[in-house]
């Protein structure tokens, strides 16, 4: 049978880019679809704009440690709009960069909402980015999902007068007073963001720390942090309703509190964005929480359809729907295939400070075998210096057995710089004696991972 193309890759986010281009670079035709941002949710909604808002958020930290090295700055006012202005300006730049790399590789760029009439056939209807566009039907011999995810809208009365992350980016003025609903990574980071900021800030969340899934030492130096932060932490409780009166706003808590507030976030997760995608239509089968289930090559049930990034029940971070859909590419019209280790993929939270782990927790280590501990907290010399209390907490995790350092996890000053590092070392199985015969940068807080020679406790059995 003839098609219109070789690969149509649904999405032009991170992971659906990259496909996009490998795949035209080993000579496939290639066409993409995407009916709201070039670039996706990281260039236009996530990873790039909120790290913009976390530095924005920081000038007023540097001020003020200024004093201890006996500069006389003083702090200014935020101009809100003029920042959320540069940061627009920013977000277009790499918008165009995203189109451009598309046409340079020969991609055919089509701008709409993609529906699937069978498991070779889509249709593109006019979206919010073109919405006098033509309706154009699509046959590809092959497929790609690469659609992402959207942010989840709590079902309590009163949500829709709450934000989710994706308008925060639009505000038009900063909330002096905001309540910031879920304690994962994104919740953390625009409290963060927002307290640092100048507003008044309240952070709720069901589970008795912050980050579920990451290293408990982690998550007991972070919960201290954010109270440092001057953020009000209400841990262990949950929203119920939310009622407005004028222009205020008061989330009602089921322990009977109730938080008033200017604004609302909802920082309660995200799901796969496939609403009107006409997966019906198809074999593919989906999880309960509606991610596409593939298999280790990202393929779905349906042949010729593959699925990558946010939008599967895998690892869900830019770096890795990057990853994946250049293997992908290269699997289908390359002949082979790139060796990544998803295992050690790194990650990080960019709180002030940030903080940011490759491998096992301690938990999740102990429950494979016994584990060496190597910890170690401590005050940074510019904070001695600045007078400002804060800790930066590093911490080895060594299977005792083998001696491989097989988890490592950092809060404080620079963490995401120094994990990238530390994820090379334990990608390459590196063991403890690797790190001890290493001589460190002094001074640096980095050092302290080859100084380390001291185990704090075993864990495990």
């Amino acid at each position: 049978m003839s098609y219109d193309t070789d690969l149509l890759v649904i999405g032009a986010g991170s992971g659906g880019v990259r496909c996009a281009r490998i795949a035209a670079s080993h000579g496939a035709r290639v066409a993409v679809v995407e009916g709201r941002h070039w670039g996706g949710t990281c260039v236009n909604l996530g990873c790039v704009p909120k790290k913009l808002l976390v530095q924005a958020s920081e000038y007023a930290d540097f001020v003020q440690d200024s004093h201890g090295f006996g500069w006389d700055t003083q702090a200014g006012h935020h101009d809100w709009p003029a920042f959320i202005a540069s940061k627009d300006r920013e977000i277009s730049r790499l918008n165009g960069i995203y189109v451009s790399m598309l046409e340079k590789a020969g991609v055919r760029l089509l701008t709409g909402h993609a529906r699937f009439i069978d498991a070779h056939t889509v249709t593109v209807a006019p979206s919010e980015l073109a919405p006098e566009a033509e309706p154009v039907t699509l046959t590809a011999e092959k497929i790609v999902i690469a659609t992402g995810g959207v942010p989840v809208r709590p079902q309590i009365e009163g949500a829709e007068f709450a934000l989710t992350s994706d308008e925060v980016f639009h505000l038009k003025e900063r909330p002096q007073r905001l309540c910031i609903v879920g304690g994962g990574y994104i919740g953390v980071e625009f409290a963060g963001i927002f307290a640092g900021l100048g507003s008044d800030v309240t952070l709720v969340y069901r589970q008795p720390l912050p980050l579920r899934g990451f290293d408990e030492d982690l998550r007991n130096a972070l919960a201290e942090g954010i109270e440092q932060r001057g953020i009000r932490q209400l841990a262990g409780h949950e929203p119920t309703r939310i009622t407005r009166n004028g222009k205020e706003l008061t989330v009602h808590l089921e322990n009977g509190e109730s938080v008033i507030v200017d604004q609302v976030i909802f920082a309660t997760g995200r799901v796969p964005k496939t609403a009107g995608l006409g997966l019906e239509k198809t074999r593919i089968r989906t999880t309960g929480n509606g991610r596409i289930m593939v298999n280790a090559h990202h393929e779905t049930d349906e042949p010729d359809v593959f699925a990558i990034g946010d939008v599967t029940d895998r690892i869900n971070l830019t770096p890795v729907a990057i990853a994946e859909g250049h293997i992908l590419a290269d699997r289908l019209y390359g002949n082979h295939a790139r060796d990544w280790s998803f295992d050690t993929t790194p990650k990080a939270v960019f709180f002030t400070p940030p903080l940011a782990s490759v491998g096992l927790t301690e938990e999740e280590a102990a429950a494979k075998g016994a584990a060496d501990i190597y910890l170690s907290k401590f005050r940074p010399m510019r904070h001695t210096i600045g007078g400002r209390e804060r800790r930066t907490l590093m911490k080895l995790v060594v299977d005792q057995a083998s001696q491989k350092v097989i988890g490592a996890h950092i809060y404080g000053e620079d963490a995401p710089e120094m994990m990238q590092a530390l994820a090379i070392a334990v990608t390459a199985g590196l063991r403890k004696n690797d790190f001890d015969r290493t001589i460190g940068i002094h001074p640096t807080s980095a050092e302290e991972f080859v100084t380390m020679r001291t185990r704090t406790r075993v864990s495990g059995h």
